[in-house]
């Protein structure tokens, strides 16, 4: 198991560009979904946000979008993308395949999967209004809940929720399990993003 802090400088410290390890982890994504899920006549909404969690749902996106009916839903700050998340949000935002939705109304009924890759390990303190709101949107809905990393709400070091979470069917975890998903190792899937073994 790993901590957030841990994990942040694995990354820094593993000679693998972010660019790279975003890739990677995006993939993992859409190939767990892949592998457990029959993706035919599916449709899949991916709800992101402006950091790196939402860089690796653009990747992911742009991965289903081959597969099936794939939607993205960005609720956050353009502005506030980093170099590596707004690389990958201009790949799907002109990709016909996909459908860039940023504006309330959306139909979560609608759609047969949902990927949550709002916060992942990023979260700091409470949850902001729309994201709070976001939340209660995806766990109503019937759709097959995905939660990129770490569901979005739930405290990654100590699991626990400061407000509300993602009720998520599956975690897709980079590298490590987080220290706080042992309570929800039973759904949880661990990928590797193509980082060392060998350390922590």
């Amino acid at each position: 198991m790993i901590s957030s802090q841990e994990m942040r400088l694995l990354e820094a410290n593993s000679g693998i560009s972010r660019q790279v390890l975003m890739e990677n982890a995006g993939r993992a994504v859409y190939q767990t979904i892949k592998q457990r899920l029959d993706l035919n006549d599916k449709k899949i909404l991916v709800v992101c946000y402006h950091g790196n969690n939402g860089g690796d749902g653009f990747v992911a996106a742009r991965h289903l979008c081959d597969e099936a009916e794939t939607d993205v839903l960005f609720i956050g700050d353009e502005d506030k993308l980093k170099k590596e998340a707004m690389l990958n949000f201009k790949k799907i935002e002109h990709n016909a395949k996909i459908q860039l939705l940023v504006d309330d109304g959306i139909d979560f009924e609608g759609y047969d999967i949902i990927i949550d890759a709002i916060l992942g390990i990023g979260i700091q303190g409470k949850l902001n209004k729309e994201i709070s709101a976001i939340i209660d949107d995806i766990n109503n809905s019937k759709a097959y809940k995905v939660a990129v990393d770490i569901p979005t709400g739930l405290d990654p070091d100590t699991g626990s929720v400061i407000d509300k979470c993602v009720n998520a069917d599956l975690i897709v975890a980079f590298h490590d399990l987080k220290n706080g998903l042992e309570k929800l190792q039973d759904k949880t899937i661990v990928a590797d993003i193509g980082l060392p073994r060998n350390v922590k």
